[in-house]
């Protein structure tokens, strides 16, 4: 009796320290998954920000009609170069990096915007910012008149 005991206690001194091992590594692991999720959910979020700006600074260019025909009631037109420089425009004053491009045919407004979002736990794994693009357009309406 006192040799199976002995023989026992010795497979117990074995395992010692399993529980830490096994404790440290799903710890890392659930510390890694719940870094991803912040940070995915943050990427997220900045690039939402991001397609919002680009789509309100398209908005803005598709406002920017032609005065002088608007004046007279002739036609509402929007006014490319004015349209893009709207767009810039508004990119600037929301803090913005991006560009506003024309289409070849001068009917389309494009709105690039680009940015990055600051990690929260991935910088511990070395990855500091993740880029965001946000993308928006806009149709100019041209040669529309008024109707009388």
């Amino acid at each position: 009796m006192h040799h199976r005991l002995r023989r026992a206690a010795g497979r117990l001194r074995e395992d010692r320290g399993g529980i830490a091992v096994y404790t440290a590594i799903v710890t890392v692991a659930l510390l890694a998954v719940i870094g991803l999720a912040i940070d995915g959910g943050g990427k997220l979020r900045a690039t939402e920000r991001a397609d919002s700006i680009a789509m309100e600074a398209a908005r803005a260019a598709g406002q920017a009609i032609d005065p002088a025909d608007a004046v007279t009631g002739t036609a509402v037109r929007v006014d490319p170069e004015a349209a893009q420089a709207a767009a810039q425009s508004y990119l600037a004053r929301a803090g913005a990096q991006g560009t506003a491009s024309l289409s070849a045919d001068r009917s389309w407004l494009d709105v690039t915007v680009h940015g990055s979002y600051p990690t929260v736990f991935l910088s511990i794994a070395g990855i500091g910012s993740m880029d965001v693009t946000g993308h928006g357009s806009a149709r100019l309406l041209h040669g529309i008149t008024q109707p009388q």
